[in-house]
């Protein structure tokens, strides 16, 4: 993410919850994503799950963006 997002983050999270949750949840994604990023082999099963991890950071990932935008318009 840009600065000027995370800046947008921190000044609506406050307010918006479905930002705050959508950007709560990128960012364990993030850290359960790196654990297994961190190991030299994964099982089948976890790699299905990094998978899924990926596919729900991006689509949470895609709403932010899209809620991000509504507020930079805002700011102008």
């Amino acid at each position: 993410m840009e600065q000027y997002e995370l800046e947008l983050i921190a000044k609506y999270g406050e307010s918006d919850e479905e930002l705050k949750k959508l950007w709560d949840d990128h960012l364990s994604y993030e850290k359960i994503l790196e654990k297994y990023e961190s190991k030299s082999f994964l099982t089948p099963v976890e790699d299905q799950e990094v998978k899924e991890l990926k596919k729900k950071k991006l689509t949470g990932k895609t709403r932010m963006h899209a809620i991000l935008d509504k507020y930079k318009k805002t700011e102008g």
